[in-house]
């Protein structure tokens, strides 16, 4: 059975009926052709002449070679192997080895849904591939034009989920990152709640805010988006806390890929003032906080979640958990349900 179609499979690669940041804009170049294994699926991104970015599954519809592998034309794509020529629907416009085949003018490979936000490439990953993909709701910090963001974009070799468990638990804040410049205050002790919201909920401390990482918010807008709140120091210049959103896809069942778009909501001569001491003072510090999660995802064994003993600081995460395996569940169930009968002919 094809593992996307399993609860588990789901929950190792991705829900479907999602959009998922596949890489930063930057890597899909004008004139080439880019290979990625992103939720599950083999994909060629490449741009047309316009500069729009398509996404398509990596198989030629003739005999399963690697369009990666081929030839860009501008408005279409070329396969190395055979020369049949597809274009940005997914549909093959010529077969050069046999002109007029049965094979021309058919819509036969699967093109998904891409758009692009905040320097990265997003494609929808639906259950129905013939039905339109639902609106990518992009968080404010990164849409907003009161905002300035910068975007951080890491692979590291562990299940995405452990990610998603260290967003969703801001008291490590206090402990792994106490010597950094923006989380070495505040209580070591806390209480937390989940307060739920239209599109998931927050996970916060009942006693403190704005001095550590004190919350962070889990919602569903097309696709799924952490975001949290750290606390600047006045040496980080003008501007309101540092805002980080998060989105996670999977590369395979043990690499994923992770964005983290740094936001701050400033404007005028404080954006300058703020990007110019980003780029030259701050982004190496928060690289150095991010580096010591990445060896803390690293390191966890493959069966971390079957030996835990967790507490009250971990209910974001028993939460989220729920959550996800229940809507696997249900995707599973329609996937592999029996398809309908034909209709039978009235004589």
């Amino acid at each position: 059975m094809n593992p996307l179609h399993t609860t588990e499979g789901l929950l190792q690669f991705g829900l479907r009926d999602r959009w998922y940041p596949l890489c930063p804009s930057e890597h899909v170049r004008p004139g080439q052709l880019t290979r990625l294994d992103r939720a599950g699926e083999e994909l060629l991104l490449w741009r047309d002449a316009a500069g729009v970015v398509h996404v398509q599954e990596d198989r030629c519809p003739h005999r399963a070679a690697r369009l990666s592998h081929g030839v860009h034309m501008g408005d279409r794509v070329a396969c190395n192997y055979h020369g049949v020529q597809v274009d940005a629907e997914g549909t093959v416009v010529s077969v050069p080895g046999s002109p007029g085949c049965a094979l021309e003018g058919r819509r036969v490979l699967r093109t998904f849904p891409a758009r692009e936000h905040g320097g990265a490439v997003f494609a929808w990953f639906g259950l129905d591939e013939s039905a339109p993909p639902a609106p990518l709701e992009v968080p404010e910090p990164i849409a907003g034009e009161e905002w300035a963001h910068f975007l951080c974009y890491v692979e590291w070799d562990a299940p995405y989920r452990y990610s998603l468990d260290n967003l969703l638990d801001p008291m490590h804040g206090a402990f792994l990152h106490r010597n950094s410049h923006t989380m070495f205050a505040g209580k070591r002790e806390a209480v937390f709640q989940i307060r739920a919201t239209d599109k998931g909920f927050v996970f916060e401390k009942t006693d403190q805010r704005g001095v550590n990482f004190d919350w962070v918010e889990l919602t569903e807008g097309g696709a799924q988006w952490v975001t949290l709140d750290i606390p600047y120091p006045d040496t980080a210049g003008p501007g309101g806390p540092f805002t980080i959103v998060a989105a996670l896809s999977a590369i395979s069942e043990h690499r994923h890929a992770g964005f983290f778009w740094r936001c701050r909501k400033v404007s005028g001569w404080q954006r300058d003032s703020w990007r110019f001491l980003y780029r030259n003072r701050l982004e190496a510090r928060h690289f150095a906080v991010l580096e010591q999660d990445r060896e803390m995802a690293e390191a966890m064994p493959a069966d971390a979640w079957d030996r835990e003993n967790l507490y009250q600081h971990d209910i974001a995460l028993v939460r989220m958990r729920r959550l996800l395996r229940a809507e696997a569940a249900k995707q599973a169930a329609r996937l592999t349900e029996p398809a309908a009968p034909a209709p039978v002919p009235v004589a």
